[in-house]
C-alpha cells in the first residue's frame, strides 16, 4: 500500500476520532447518574466504536489469545505497551470493567479526561512519588474489592517496537499487597499503531493472555521477573519475523512513571 494511501486512511480515521471524542465525551455526563456498570458500559462505546474505526478505516484488525486464562477473581493485569490501542482496547474486551493507574494530568485534557474521570480510574500524582504506591494500594484495595480489575503497565510507557523498557516492580508490589492473581499480557500493537506515528498500517494486532500468576511466597522482584520472561517471550512469538531478533532488543531507561511508584 502506498505511502499517500495510508497518510490518507490516516488522516480519516483521526478525524473521525476527533469528532467521536468531542460528541461523545458531553454526552458521558449525562450517564453519570447511572450505576457504575451501567455508567461504564456505556462510556466505553466509545472505544468500541474507535476499534472499529481502526478496523474498518485502516485496516487494524485482531485477535485474542488466552482469555480462557482469565480467572473469575481479582487479578492485576500486567500488559506490555506498545500503542494507545491496548489502552482503547482493554476497556471493553474484558470479563470484568479495567481500571487503568495513569498519572493525573490525563485528567485535565478536554473530552477525553471527562470520560476517563467517570470511570474510577486511579490517577496518581508522580510529583509526590513518595506517596504514589501508597494512593495506588489503596485506591487499589477498593477496586478489587469492588469487582474491578486493575491494569498496569510495567515499563511504564509506551515501547518502540522491538524493545524492551525496564520492568518496574510497582505492578507486582500492588499484587502482593492485595493478595491478588498477576496475569501478564503481550501485545504487539506497535506494528500497526506504532507510538508516535500518524501513519496507521493495516495488519492483525496480537493480544495474548498468560496464565494467573500467583503471588504468595514471591518477592515482588520474582514475581515482576517471572512477568518479563513471560511477556518477552511470548512477544517474539506474536510479533513479525525478524522485529525481536536478539540485537534489536535494547533496554530503554524511562523518567518516572505511575508504575514505578
Amino acid at each position: 500500500m502506498s505511502t499517500i494511501t495510508l497518510f490518507i486512511r490516516s488522516l480519516l480515521f483521526s478525524l473521525l476520532m476527533i469528532v467521536a471524542t468531542v460528541i461523545w465525551a458531553p454526552l458521558c455526563f449525562l450517564f453519570a447518574p447511572l450505576s457504575y456498570n451501567r455508567r461504564y458500559y456505556m462510556t466505553v462505546r466509545w472505544n468500541v466504536f474507535i476499534i472499529w474505526a481502526a478496523k474498518t478505516i485502516c485496516g487494524i484488525r485482531y485477535q485474542v489469545k488466552g482469555m480462557e486464562n482469565l480467572p473469575d477473581a481479582p487479578v492485576v493485569l500486567l500488559s506490555k505497551h506498545q500503542s494507545a490501542w491496548e489502552t482503547i482496547f482493554y476497556c471493553f474486551t474484558m470479563p470484568r470493567p479495567p481500571v487503568f493507574v495513569f498519572k493525573k494530568e490525563l485528567t485535565y485534557i478536554p473530552f477525553f479526561g471527562w470520560g476517563i474521570a467517570l470511570m474510577r480510574m486511579i490517577p496518581i500524582d508522580r510529583s509526590k512519588a513518595k506517596d504514589a504506591f501508597a494512593q495506588v494500594v489503596e485506591q487499589g484495595k477498593k477496586r478489587l474489592a469492588d469487582g474491578q480489575w486493575i491494569i498496569i503497565f510495567p515499563e511504564g510507557t509506551r515501547i518502540p517496537v522491538g524493545q524492551r523498557g525496564r520492568y518496574k516492580s510497582g505492578g507486582a508490589r500492588l499484587a502482593i499487597e492485595t493478595n491478588t492473581l498477576a496475569v501478564p499480557i503481550a501485545v504487539n500493537s506497535g506494528e500497526c499503531w506504532p507510538k508516535n506515528s500518524f501513519i496507521k498500517k493495516p495488519g492483525v494486532i496480537t493480544v495474548s493472555i498468560g496464565k494467573p500468576i500467583s503471588p504468595q511466597g514471591r518477592s515482588a522482584t520474582e514475581l515482576m521477573q517471572q512477568v518479563e520472561n513471560w511477556i518477552e517471550s511470548e512477544m517474539r512469538v506474536i510479533s513479525s519475523p525478524g522485529i525481536y531478533s536478539n540485537d534489536k532488543v535494547t533496554h530503554t531507561l524511562e523518567a518516572a512513571s505511575p508504575d514505578s511508584a
